[in-house]
């Protein structure tokens, strides 16, 4: 299938975006041999700073497979915003729809286009201390098995040093580096023939969480936790630690 033309907006976003870009952050990419030059694909990238897809659609803006990103429907009915949200074909998720697989129609609709739907599988910032990727959320998985599409793992570094998340202010100096690596195509393949249940989905999700973290650990020059960071268990253990300690009681496995 032939890919889409980058188009009018995207041209114009990256004449608006580039240059502060360039003067920002020096550049360490690799792995560009990997995003498929036809067809279409999922891409799924950690999140670590609030700059860091403006950095990672620059990187993918190089290879000539522009990435459509998924974004609140109601900020393509915002005038300007709207019409650029529109005109760079990025895809509506319907949050109130009720059908988690319908919720994401438009992705599915767009990968069997040709185009390239980018995930951010965290859903948010990472809360990690340490920066690493979250648990994922499983709608990258849901439109990877019913499409079969390739699902290409992308890791990144350094943006979270310029705008740590959750920051208001940058760190301007030093100069810091935007490192990207896109490694090959995760093997969901054994999950094709079964039930899309939630056990699958979850097992899936952790496949492509694992392959993300493995490539930002190549980056990075360190090893990830070995258990990922998961916000649901850590807001029902601080739940837990606020209730003993309003009982006047401590957390079990302290004060022994």
């Amino acid at each position: 299938m032939p890919r889409r033309r980058i188009g009018f907006w995207y041209r114009f976003a990256a004449v608006i975006c580039k240059p502060p870009l360039v003067v920002l952050l020096k550049r360490d990419w690799r792995g560009m041999e990997n995003i498929p030059a036809e067809g279409g694909f999922i891409t799924v990238v950690n999140h670590n700073s609030h700059v860091d897809p403006f950095a990672y659609a620059h990187f993918q803006y190089n290879t000539g497979r522009v990435p459509r990103f998924l974004a609140k429907s109601g900020l393509f009915k915002k005038g300007f915003v709207g019409a650029a949200m529109r005109g760079t074909g990025q895809i509506p998720v319907y949050r109130e729809s009720t059908d988690a697989l319908s919720a994401f129609r438009a992705a599915i609709d767009a990968v069997e286009r040709g185009e390239c739907v980018a995930f951010y599988p965290e859903g948010t910032l990472t809360r990690d201390p340490a920066g690493w990727p979250m648990t994922g959320k499983t709608g990258a998985a849901r439109v990877a098995l019913r499409t079969k599409c390739p699902v290409i793992p992308v890791a990144q570094w350094g943006c979270n040093e310029l705008l740590p998340p959750y920051a208001k202010k940058p760190h301007l100096f030093p100069r810091k580096t935007s490192r990207v690596l896109a490694g090959p195509p995760v093997d969901l393949s054994r999950f094709y023939d079964k039930e899309m249940t939630a056990d699958v989905l979850k097992e899936a999700t952790e496949v492509i969480m694992a392959a993300i973290t493995r490539h930002l650990e190549e980056i990075r020059g360190e090893k990830a936790p070995a258990t990922p960071y998961d916000p649901k268990r850590e807001r029902i253990e601080q739940r837990r630690r606020t209730r003993a300690q309003a009982e006047g009681k401590q957390p079990e496995g302290q004060g022994k």
